[in-house]
C-alpha cells in the first residue's frame, strides 16, 4: 500500500471513531487531519512521510524528544519485569525509587518541606487529589467551614470536575457552572489587559495582591487553599506573573493561614528554565502537583506532592476513618515510574538546565523583535514557554474577532513552513522539547515569525 492510501484509509477510520479533545468535530470531519506516525528527537513525521518540527512539546509533555535511547531502554528494561500492579494496599519498586527521586529534585530546588508523594495519572488528578487533601487536612485538624478555594481568572488547572470549579477560562469552564461546586477568583496578574491599573506590571502586580488580600480578608475561615499555576499561567495564553507576584502570594497565604496549592503540571521539569518554576521567587508550596513532563512526556504519571504536616493530619487509628479515600487504578504505575527515573538521569546527564540559558536567551531576544509587529499587541514568556498575542488593532488592544480563527491561520501557515504548534485563541504558542538545539530553535522561530507575517499582513 503506498503512503497516501494508507493515509486515506487511516483518515477515513479517523473520522469514522474519533472524537478528538478541544476539537470541533464538524470542521475536523471536513479538512485533511495531520496524522502522525513517528517520532524523532525534536521532529515528527506524518502519515504521509512529511517532517515537522514539535514546536508544542506534544501538547507540553515532551522534554528530551522523541525516540530518546535512555528514556526507551528503561521502558523496555521494566517490561521484562512487569508492567502494572496496583498500589492499593501493596507497593511497587519502581514507584518507591521514583518517589525518592523526585522528592529529592523538588527539594532541591523548593527547600525540605515537601516529603510525601501521591500518585495519579494526569494532570487534571493530581489537581483533584490536592483539592480533597486541602479540605480534608482542615476537617482532620478540627477546624470547620474550611469548604471554599481561591484561585485565579484566567486559571486553568484540568478538565474534571473539581479542576473546572476552580478555573477560571469562561470558554472551557462556562459549559459546565451548573454541574461545579463554587470557587472564589482572584484577578489574573495579566499584565498586558490588566483590569486594575494601567501602570508597570510591578503596580500591577501589587494591585492583584491587594484584591487577594481583600478576598481572603472577606472570606477569612471558609478558604482551604489557594491554587495556582506559579510564574506562568499556561492555557490562559502564557500570562507570565510580574516580579514579587507569587512571592506575595506565599505570604498571604501564610499570613490568613490558608494552604496554598502550587499547580506545575505544566511549567515544571524545566519549561521556565527552573526545575520547578515556584524556584524563581524561593517559594516552597504546601502541596504541588505534577505531571507532563514528568515521565519525558513517555506515558502517563502525575504526583500530588505535601507536606509532614498535611501526611500527618490522615494518621490515625483504623476506626477514626482518616484514610485518604482517593485513588486510582494505574496509582503508581511501573513503566511509568520507571520512566520518569530515567528522564530525571538524562536531566542530570545531559545537564538540561544549564544546556537550556542560550536558548531562553534566544527566545526572549526573538520575543523582544517580534513585540515590534504591527498585529502583535504583546509577546510575552519564560524559559522555554512563550505566547505571542495577535490583535487587530496595536493602539487600542483590540483583539481579532473569535471567528476570524486567526491563532489558527497563523499556526496553520507555520506548519505549511514544517513545524507543529498550536494557538490559544489568538495567542500562538511557542513551547518547544527543552531538548531543542539552538539551529533548531532558530529555524522554528523564523518560521513562525513568517507564519503571522503572512496572515496578519
Amino acid at each position: 500500500m503506498s503512503t497516501m492510501d494508507d493515509y486515506d484509509s487511516l483518515k477515513k477510520l479517523d473520522h469514522s471513531y474519533i472524537w478528538h479533545p478541544f476539537t470541533q468535530m464538524k470542521d475536523w470531519c471536513e479538512e485533511d487531519p495531520l496524522i502522525i506516525t513517528e517520532g524523532r528527537d525534536c521532529f515528527i513525521k506524518d502519515a504521509r512521510g512529511r517532517w515537522y518540527l514539535d514546536g508544542v512539546s506534544s501538547i507540553w509533555v515532551n522534554v528530551h524528544g522523541h525516540r530518546r535511547a535512555e528514556l526507551d531502554r528503561a521502558v523496555r528494561e521494566q517490561l521484562d519485569r512487569i508492567a502494572h500492579t496496583t498500589m492499593l494496599g501493596v507497593s511497587n519498586d519502581a514507584a518507591i525509587k521514583f518517589a525518592e527521586r523526585l522528592v529529592k529534585s523538588v527539594q532541591r530546588s523548593l527547600g525540605p518541606s515537601l516529603t510525601k508523594v501521591f500518585y495519579s495519572d494526569n494532570g487534571s488528578t493530581a489537581v483533584e487529589a490536592a483539592l480533597k487533601m486541602a479540605y480534608q487536612y482542615w476537617v482532620h485538624k478540627g477546624v470547620k467551614g474550611r469548604t471554599r478555594f481561591l484561585s485565579l481568572e484566567n486559571g486553568y488547572h484540568g478538565d474534571t470536575l473539581g479542576a473546572v470549579s476552580v478555573g477560571g477560562i469562561d470558554m472551557f469552564h462556562e459549559a459546565f457552572k451548573p454541574l461545579l461546586f463554587e470557587s472564589l477568583h482572584a484577578p489574573s496578574p495579566y499584565c498586558y489587559r490588566c483590569k486594575l491599573t494601567d501602570s508597570t506590571p510591578d503596580k500591577c502586580g501589587r494591585e492583584c495582591l491587594k484584591e487577594m488580600e481583600k478576598l481572603l480578608d472577606k472570606h477569612a475561615g471558609e478558604i482551604a487553599a489557594v491554587i495556582l499555576e506559579p510564574m506562568v499561567q499556561g492555557a490562559g495564553g502564557m500570562i507570565v506573573f510580574p516580579p514579587g507576584y507569587l512571592g506575595g502570594v506565599r505570604e498571604l497565604c501564610t499570613k490568613h493561614d490558608v494552604l496554598l496549592i502550587a499547580d506545575e503540571v505544566a511549567t515544571g521539569f524545566g519549561r521556565t528554565g527552573r526545575m520547578f518554576s515556584c524556584e524563581h521567587e524561593s517559594v516552597s508550596p504546601d502541596i504541588l502537583c505534577l505531571s507532563k513532563g514528568i515521565t519525558g512526556g513517555y506515558l502517563p504519571l502525575a504526583a500530588t506532592v505535601t507536606t509532614d504536616e498535611v501526611y500527618g493530619a490522615f494518621l490515625g487509628e483504623y476506626k477514626e476513618l482518616k484514610t485518604f479515600f482517593h485513588g486510582h487504578s494505574y496509582t503508581g504505575n511501573p513503566l511509568a515510574c520507571a520512566a520518569g527515573m530515567a528522564s530525571l538521569d538524562v536531566f542530570e546527564s545531559d545537564r538540561t538546565l544549564e544546556a537550556m540559558v542560550p536558548k531562553t536567551e534566544m527566545l526572549a531576544g526573538w520575543l523582544k523583535e517580534a513585540a515590534a509587529l504591527p498585529h502583535i499587541g504583546d509577546a510575552r514568556g519564560l524559559g522555554l514557554m512563550a505566547g505571542v498575542e495577535l490583535v487587530m488593532d496595536k493602539a487600542t488592544k483590540e483583539p481579532y474577532p473569535w471567528e476570524e480563527r486567526m491563532g489558527v491561520r497563523a499556526c496553520m501557515s507555520a506548519r505549511e513552513g514544517g513545524v507543529l504548534i498550536r494557538p490559544l485563541g489568538n495567542v500562538v504558542i511557542i513551547m518547544p522539547p527543552l531538548a531543542i538545539s539552538l539551529d533548531n530553535l532558530e529555524k522554528m522561530l523564523e518560521v513562525i515569525a513568517g507564519g503571522i507575517k503572512s496572515v496578519t499582513s
